[in-house]
C-alpha cells in the first residue's frame, strides 16, 4: 500500500512493477529475482499451517470439503509469496482472489446445515451454486475495476458476515440448543482467539503503512537480518495466517461438524499448542 521514498529500490528479473499495490519493504534489495524477500518468504508459515490442517483431516478422516478449505488457505499462501517476488498484476490477483474465494466458501459452511455431509441436496447444492456466482462477479468485476480498496471492502464484508452468522447460530438459532454449552463456549473462544490475532495483524499492517518512511529509517539504521524483524507486512502474513488458522477450526470445521453431524463424535485437541479436529474415541 505504501513505499517509502527513503528506501533504494533496484531493478530486478520480473520488470516493471504491474500490481496495483507496492509495500514499504524495499524492492530487489536481496537478490535480483525476488522483489521482497521478507514478504514473499513470511508466506512459508501460512502455507505450513494449512498443510498442517490437510494433515488433520486425513488423519482424523474428516470431511473433503474441510480439506478443500485448507488447500484453499495453502493457494492464498503460494500466490501471495509470488505478488510479493514479482510485484506483477497477474499474481497479485493469485493472492487476492482466493482470499475471497476461501472466506466465501467458509460462509457458505456456516450457511448449509442439511444434517450429513452429501453434496445432493437441493439447499447444498443451490447455496453453493450462488457463492460460485458471486465469486465469479467479483472476479470479472476486480479484473475490470483495479482498485484494491473495492478488494478489501468485499472481503472484509464477508469476514464480518461470517461472524455475525456465528454469533447467530451460537446464541439464537433454532440449532443452538443441539451443541453442549461446553463446546459452544470451547468454539466461542478458539473463534474469538483467531479474530484478535487477525485483527492484530490488520493493525501491524496498517502502522507499516502509515509510518512507513520511519520503519526505514529504523531499518537503515539497525541492519539486516535483524531489520527483518520490522517488516509490518510480514507480521501481517504471519499473524492473519494463525488467526485464519484458529478461525477455521473454531467455525468452519468444528462448527460446521457438531452441526451437521452429532457433537458427540467431535472434540478439539491440541498438538505444538495448536487446535486440532479430533474425532472422539479414535486412538491417537
Amino acid at each position: 500500500m505504501a513505499t517509502s521514498t527513503l528506501a533504494v529500490n533496484h531493478p530486478g528479473y520480473h520488470g516493471p512493477i504491474t500490481a496495483t499495490l507496492d509495500w514499504c519493504e524495499a524492492n530487489y534489495q536481496f537478490s535480483y529475482y525476488i522483489a521482497e524477500m521478507a514478504n514473499s518468504f513470511s508466506n512459508v508459515f501460512s502455507i505450513s499451517l494449512a498443510f498442517y490442517g490437510i494433515r488433520n483431516v486425513f488423519q482424523e478422516s474428516l470431511p473433503g470439503r474441510y480439506g478443500a478449505g485448507f488447500l484453499g488457505f495453502a493457494m492464498v499462501g503460494i500466490g501471495s509469496f509470488a505478488f510479493h517476488a514479482t510485484l506483477l498484476f497477474h499474481y497479485q490477483l493469485a493472492d487476492e482472489l482466493p482470499m475471497i474465494y476461501v472466506a466465501s466458501s467458509s460462509l457458505w459452511f456456516l450457511y448449509d446445515r442439511v444434517p450429513g455431509f452429501s453434496m445432493t441436496s437441493r439447499r447444498t447444492i443451490t447455496s453453493l451454486i450462488t457463492i460460485a456466482v458471486l465469486d465469479a462477479l467479483f472476479t470479472w468485476s476486480y479484473i475490470l475495476y483495479r482498485n484494491p480498496i473495492y478488494h478489501q471492502v468485499v472481503f472484509g464484508a464477508i469476514v464480518l458476515g461470517s461472524a455475525i452468522r456465528i454469533t447467530y447460530l451460537l446464541k439464537w438459532s433454532d440449532i443452538r440448543t443441539k451443541i453442549p454449552d461446553e463446546k459452544k463456549a470451547q468454539i466461542a473462544n478458539i473463534y474469538t482467539m483467531g479474530a484478535g490475532i487477525f485483527i492484530l495483524g490488520f493493525l501491524v499492517w496498517n502502522l507499516d503503512n502509515i509510518f512507513c518512511d520511519v520503519l526505514t529509517l529504523w531499518k537503515t539504521s539497525l541492519g539486516w537480518p535483524a531489520a527483518f524483524l520490522l517488516e509490518g507486512h510480514s507480521w501481517w502474513h504471519v499473524l492473519t495466517g494463525i488467526g485464519t488458522y484458529y478461525m477455521f477450526i473454531g467455525t468452519q470445521s468444528y462448527r460446521s461438524l457438531c452441526i451437521k453431524g452429532d457433537p458427540r463424535n467431535f472434540q478439539i485437541r491440541y498438538q505444538s499448542g495448536l487446535p486440532l479436529v479430533a474425532r472422539v474415541g479414535k486412538i491417537q
